[in-house]
This record gives structure tokens, C-alpha cells and sequence, in this order.
């Protein structure tokens, strides 16, 4: 598996993640990624399309959607519409029939990468109901009798949150990974991916008091990866002195989000 995911210019994963990835490539299984928002779940799935050169397919789950969305959707209303006008083809119901982004994933001419981003927004039937497609790798059309098969099988990537807990049938046929939060030698290395002249000092004390804020025991919702690119961004264009990081905590609203958390890091870093 030497020549499988490997990290990117844009993505830099720890040696746990590679594994996991390309365990799942070999073993034809989905990977199902948990970790805290922003500790770059969604983006590992660009990156994998990225790293081995394949074309990336997203279905967002929400709230609402449905296994049936990922499959195909028959348009009657348009077909209705089209009868009433005198629209030519209407008897053609595969005319109707919109894939949808898994039954995109299977008509691919090559293989892709599938990320279904989210899966714990959806009700708890949803993983279920994708069991059978995502084993065989096929499903059937009843309107126009006919079966949608993978020509190759897609490495499928799903994420979540946590937020429902998915079902016991569901995770066996995963391989599943949790992305830990970066240490601060890793975190150093995505920064730098990012900022790769970012200078010394300010990396090292903006990081230094984004790790303290974290361990305060209080914080409702601690700062991610991603918020700190972003503040570190926020400090280099506004040319803040390093030694005024941590006194004045400059647009610390870049990293810190709710009101109560403010008054914490504020009261507790002054």
C-alpha cells in the first residue's frame, strides 16, 4: 500500500490516517471518520481525490435527506408538465430519472472518490438503508426496470459529528478512524502548509496561547485547526506585534465564537 494516499501540498494527514485510508482502499470498504469540527474530515476526502487522481463526488446529508436521494429521483411533475404542454418523449420515462450522487458515483466510467459528508444528520434509518447499495454496489430502477450497477467501486468516505450514535449493522462494514486533535508538531506543519513564511515567533506564541485557550476547563466550544490558520492569517495581516498576542489576545474573535467563552479566555488569560 506504499504507493496508495499519501499526504498533499494542501493536506497533512499523520501516519495513523494514511493507514487507515488506504486499509479501506485495499479492503473495498467505506471509511467512516470521526473527529472534532474542524480537524479536517471533509477535506481528507479532496485530498485522497487529490493524491491519487481520481474525481471527487459530494453528497451532502441533511436533515432531510433520504437513502433514496442518493439513488435516483423519478421527476413526475416535470413529466406531467411536459404531457400537458404536448412536450415529445413523455412516454420515455428514463427521460425522467435524475441519478443521484451515489448513482453518479456508480455510472463513472472510471473510479472516484465518494464523500458522504455528515451521515449523523440524517435519521437514524438512513445508514441502514444504504446497506444493501453500498455492499453490492448496485441498485434497481423500478420505474424503468433496470439495475445501476458500479463499473468500478467508488472509495467511499463518510464523516460525522457524533451528533446520533449509527448503527451497529452499519459500522461492521466500516473501517472506521477518529481523527485526533493535532499535537502542537503537527498542528506546526499544517500551519506551515498553509503559511509556509509565517514567521517563527508569532507561529510560536499564537499557538501557544490557542493551546492554552483549549485547556481551559470551562470552554464551551474549543477553537479548531482551521480557526487558527485563520487567525494566524488575521495576525500576520494586521501586523500584531508578538509580544501583544497574548496581553491584548488581537481578533481573538477569529478563534473564540460564543459570548460566555470570551469572558473565560479574557478573564482567565488576563
Amino acid at each position: 500500500m506504499s504507493e496508495g494516499f499519501q499526504s498533499t501540498g494542501q493536506y497533512v494527514a499523520s501516519e495513523q490516517l494514511l493507514a487507515s485510508v488506504n486499509v479501506a482502499i485495499a479492503l473495498q470498504k467505506p471509511l467512516l471518520i470521526k473527529g472534532e469540527p474542524g480537524t479536517g474530515k471533509t477535506m481528507l476526502a479532496q485530498a485522497v481525490a487529490q493524491s491519487l487522481g481520481k474525481k471527487l463526488i459530494i453528497w451532502n446529508i441533511k436533515s432531510t435527506t433520504k437513502a433514496q436521494d442518493g439513488l435516483y429521483m423519478y421527476d413526475t411533475i416535470q413529466r406531467l408538465y411536459d404531457g400537458q404542454f404536448g412536450e415529445e418523449g413523455v412516454d420515455d420515462i428514463a427521460r425522467y430519472i435524475k441519478l443521484g450522487k451515489l448513482g453518479e458515483a456508480f455510472e463513472e466510467e472510471d473510479q472516484v472518490v465518494l464523500l458522504i459528508d455528515e451521515i449523523d444528520k440524517a435519521d437514524l434509518e438512513f445508514p441502514n438503508d444504504l446497506l444493501w447499495e453500498l455492499d453490492q454496489m448496485e441498485f434497481y430502477i423500478h420505474e424503468t426496470k433496470r439495475t445501476v450497477k458500479a463499473k468500478h467501486r467508488p472509495i467511499v468516505i463518510i464523516t460525522s459529528n457524533a451528533e446520533k450514535e449509527l448503527p451497529d449493522a452499519f459500522l461492521r462494514r466500516c473501517i472506521f478512524h477518529y481523527i485526533d486533535f493535532p499535537d502542537e508538531t503537527l498542528m506546526e506543519q499544517i500551519v506551515r502548509v498553509h503559511y509556509p513564511d509565517v514567521e517563527e515567533k508569532l507561529l510560536k506564541e499564537a499557538m501557544d496561547v490557542f493551546y492554552e485557550i483549549r485547556s481551559l476547563r470551562d470552554i464551551r466550544k474549543k477553537p479548531s485547526t482551521s480557526e487558527l490558520i485563520d487567525w494566524i492569517n488575521a495576525l500576520q495581516l494586521g501586523g500584531i506585534p508578538t509580544e501583544r498576542i497574548r496581553s491584548a489576545l488581537p481578533f481573538v474573535g477569529v478563534i473564540v465564537k460564543k459570548d460566555e467563552d470570551l469572558e473565560t479566555v479574557r478573564h482567565k488569560m488576563a
